[in-house]
């Protein structure tokens, strides 16, 4: 269709068609080739009700038998009609990604408003193929009749009359959940809770495998509330220093840039603990959780008594350890593996909430810490008593986890060693062979889309690959593809630039504006207060409103002014420039992030979904590495004057946003 529309374009340079002529042609076209999917889909529905009556057949012959393997052969026959159903589903949606895209196309081409005009007068035509597409007619039959009969072959069989006598009685098979979750999908559905979930930035797998059969029974609500309690103290942990570590620094006879390296070395160790936490989570979560506490415990006890040793060497190993205790990946990993699919997003949208909530509350907790007492030779005053507070605080995380953690019945090495977790699936098995093979995206040339810059279907989830797990981060990176490298990007330079504006703040407002520690502390608690809030807007409005790759790129260029804004230029440095500049600059980062890693999880690799080396721990690479540069270039930016501090640090901030600006700008067509 793309060919036939450079056609009209030259036919009409020519004169040798009308606008008219052109629209007309072109709409019968796209009508022709919608109802070439419809009746694909229909025929094929056609086939699966087929298999659903051969299989019904052989379940009223098992009525009066007892053979239970019998039984599970036909519980996993009944699972494998309803992958190939799946698979029909993600055939749809590759077609209506196709159908959406030359509509922009066409209109793009000419200057036109012609998907207007085409959505509108078919969507509720009685005639219209249009709308079955997005409604996915008999669906809802097929996976009724898969639901019913794999409910009624669950070992309760034969305890009452019918499966429709018991119905509250749930039924747990992921292969449901997982065509519900596609039929979503298709249609598109958006919400606050599915956009938050998406910050986490769990990648899931196209299709399940055999392994998600096991996920209920390795299910436990305390050891989840457990990764989340983790991930919320860790925050705490990260920003609760950040309103004093100037003070700390100055009164250890070091420059006050140093809060830079103080704040930083978290970040730096936290690289190289992420992969290795991650690594051992493959054999259990609790030992790294353990291990985790531990080393926070230890890192914070130093960070406190820095002060009585006097060694800035001591503060900074201190937060090295604080950085090696970084569970974050194990966090992300067991909501990954170990929470069923139709509560991993509320999970997800858990670990975003307390992350958020774990950034505010540090700062705001620095706030309570401003006295000074001795006690047992010990200090104790606004510098080390966050130190003292966080090691408590693992003392008591350290109990909890020991007493009610549950470590996981089924490793994740057993999964990954699991035949059918290592067999790929291709879009083109996904439908009878012999079919109608041009609605079908060829396996054998999966990138055959890649030179059309608006219809990079591939990158949409079409790539065939097989779902063997990747074992090294070299690996993980190859399978990038550009438009995810520009995305990182973007990920990585929202990441730096809130770390500027956080890890300087002290810095900057005593310099300019005599703030006191109160004041730069209830300034970022502030702003951590709005991750929620803002997240909630562009969750449920603003996403449903405009396209994502629109968001994304409008939020770059505002945050790029509030950048700007910042800078201290020839007129005095007033607090309300500041603040405003600032709240404009962290407040559209967050919008970013979460409209980018929306669009991550959509075009990231599947087979980055599960082990050491997964999207997660992509994502938290490329924003610790941001922050530890981000806060180098403040220790670095300390050996100029402290007048110039400012603008040194924020001029890489802004290098770096026209840069991801620029890599949006040239594939903004691609971001899906």
């Amino acid at each position: 269709m793309k060919k036939k529309v450079n056609r009209y374009a030259r036919q009409l340079e020519v004169g040798d068609q009308t606008h008219h002529s052109v629209l007309k042609d072109f709409a019968k076209m796209l009508d022709l080739q919608i109802e070439k999917i419809v009746l694909f889909l229909l025929e094929h529905q056609g086939i699966l009700a087929k298999r659903l009556s051969i299989l019904a057949d052989e379940h009223a012959a098992l009525s009066e038998q007892s053979n239970g393997l019998d039984v599970s052969e036909l519980r996993e026959a009944y699972r494998n009609v309803g992958r190939d159903l799946l698979r029909l589903l993600f055939f749809v949606e590759i077609n209506a990604i196709g159908v959406r895209k030359i509509l922009k196309k066409f209109d793009k081409r000419f200057g036109y408003q012609f998907t207007k005009y085409y959505v509108k007068t078919r969507a509720n035509h009685p005639y219209s193929q249009l709308k079955q597409v997005f409604r996915h007619v008999g669906i809802a039959a097929v996976v009724g009749s898969i639901s019913r009969n794999i409910a009624d072959l669950q070992d309760h069989q034969g305890s009452y009359v019918s499966i429709y006598d018991q119905p509250a009685l749930p039924l747990k098979d992921p292969i449901v959940d997982s065509i519900q979750l596609a039929v979503d999908k298709l249609t598109s559905s958006t919400s606050f809770l599915n956009f938050l979930a998406k910050h986490a930035f769990i990648v899931t797998e196209d299709l399940p495998t055999s392994s998600e059969d096991n996920i209920d029974e390795r299910y436990h609500f305390m050891s989840l509330l457990l990764n989340l309690a983790s991930t919320f103290l860790y925050m705490v942990n990260t920003y609760i220093v950040v309103p004093t570590a100037d003070d700390y620094s100055l009164s250890l006879g070091a420059p006050a840039s140093v809060c830079g390296a103080v704040i930083g070395s978290m970040a730096v160790a936290q690289v190289f603990s992420s992969v290795f936490l991650s690594a051992w989570s493959n054999k259990s979560y609790l030992r790294p959780l353990v291990f985790s506490s531990l080393v926070l415990l230890m890192g914070n006890t130093l960070y406190a008594l820095a002060y009585d040793l006097d060694s800035i060497s001591a503060l900074l190993i201190g937060r090295l350890l604080c950085g090696l205790g970084s569970a974050r990946a194990v966090n992300r990993r067991y909501i990954s593996d170990c929470v069923p699919s139709k509560l991993r997003m509320q999970a997800s949208a858990g670990f975003v909430s307390a992350s958020a909530l774990g950034m505010a509350c540090g700062p705001a907790l620095a706030c309570l810490f401003q006295t000074d007492f001795k006690l047992y030779n010990l200090t104790f005053n606004g510098s080390t008593l966050p130190g003292w507070f966080m090691a408590l605080s693992w003392v008591f995380y350290l109990l909890w986890l020991w007493i009610l953690f549950r470590e996981p019945v089924i490793r994740i090495e057993e999964i990954q060693e699991s035949p059918e977790a290592g067999q790929g699936v291709s879009i083109s098995d996904a439908v009878e062979k012999g079919t109608t093979e041009p609605l079908l995206l060829n396996s054998s040339t999966p990138m055959q889309h890649a030179e059309d810059e608006d219809d990079e279907l591939d990158d949409d989830g079409a790539t065939v690959e097989t779902q063997k797990p990747i074992t090294s981060i070299v690996a993980a990176y190859k399978l990038l593809t550009p438009t995810v490298k520009v995305q990182l990007l973007i990920y990585f330079m929202l990441k730096y630039s809130m770390e500027i504006l956080l890890a300087e703040s002290s810095l900057i407002t005593s310099h300019y504006f005599l703030w006191s520690t109160n004041n730069v502390a209830v300034f970022l608690a502030c702003l951590g207060l709005t991750v929620l809030p803002v997240n909630i807007f562009v969750g449920s409005y603003i996403n449903n409103m405009f396209e994502e790759r629109q968001v994304l790129l409008v939020s770059e260029i505002i945050v790029c002014i509030g950048i700007l804004a910042s800078f201290h230029a020839v007129i005095p440095y007033s607090a309300p420039q500041y603040v405003g500049a600032a709240l404009v600059t962290f407040v559209f980062a967050e919008v970013i992030e979460g409209v980018n890693l929306s669009l991550l999880s959509r075009v990231m690799s599947s087979r980055l979904s599960r082990g050491t080396y997964n999207g997660g721990l992509l994502s938290t690479e490329a924003g610790t590495i941001a922050r530890v540069l981000a806060d180098g270039t403040i220790t670095l930016a300390g050996y100029f004057a402290e007048s110039a501090l400012l603008n040194i640090t924020l001029l890489p901030s802004l290098l770096i946003c026209i840069t991801s600006i620029v890599a949006t700008c040239c594939t903004y067509n691609t971001l899906y």
